[in-house]
Order: structure tokens, then C-alpha cells, then sequence
């Protein structure tokens, strides 16, 4: 750190792009989920939020709100989720808003599979 120091000092650098270069071992860190409205139905919406230890999956007027600041990525809403939930693949997440880290998923599945929703 003190050669970076150093070399940021000399040349008048106060900020470097991050990151350098990509990750190798970022592809094996658990992620937050995304979700396919297609195949979300208010019963799974039901497992996603009964699985979720953290509270970062509810339901409100037809939707799944997805907490993403809440949600600690441990994967049991991946696993309760009939295909509808996958890993999203993106673990660096960051707003200076709260409300954009909040995502609302449209409950769908039952209405486009003809079924009731």
C-alpha cells in the first residue's frame, strides 16, 4: 500500500478506477438473487417470502419486493423457488438512495400461464 501511496502522491492521483482488473474469485461468491415474473406466481411468491431468514422478500398489491439491501445472499430463496429465482451474478451493489434498493417483481405466472395468479 505505501508504493501506491507513493505513486498517487507523485503524480497528483487521488482516485483510482475500480477495479483494476477483474476479480478471479468474485465468481464463486454468493449473490443476491433475480427473479422471472414469468414463472412467479403468488404461491411461490408465498415459499419466497416464508424461506427468506432476512425479510428481504414480501408481498404487497401484487408484487414481490425484493430488499436487496437486506438481503444476505444465503440462497435458500434460490432453492424454494421452482426456477423462478436464480443467482443474479452481480455481488457489488451500491446507490446513495435506500428506495433503489428496493426491487418490485410483478406476481405474473398465473396470469400468463392462464391460470389464476
Amino acid at each position: 500500500m505505501a508504493t501506491w501511496f507513493l505513486r498517487g502522491a507523485r503524480r497528483g492521483v487521488v482516485t483510482t478506477r475500480y477495479p483494476a482488473r477483474p476479480e478471479p474469485s468474485a465468481s464463486s461468491l454468493p449473490t443476491p438473487p433475480s427473479f422471472d415474473p414469468r414463472l412467479l406466481t403468488r404461491a411461490v411468491a408465498a415459499d419466497l417470502e416464508a424461506s427468506c431468514p432476512s425479510g428481504a422478500l414480501y408481498r404487497v398489491d401484487g408484487y414481490l419486493v425484493f430488499d436487496v439491501g437486506a438481503c444476505s445472499a444465503c440462497g435458500r430463496c434460490i432453492a424454494a423457488s421452482g426456477g423462478a429465482a436464480r443467482p443474479s451474478g452481480h455481488f457489488e451493489l451500491a446507490t446513495s438512495e435506500r428506495e433503489r434498493l428496493l426491487k418490485r417483481i410483478p406476481i405474473e405466472g398465473g396470469s400468463l400461464l392462464g391460470g389464476a395468479p
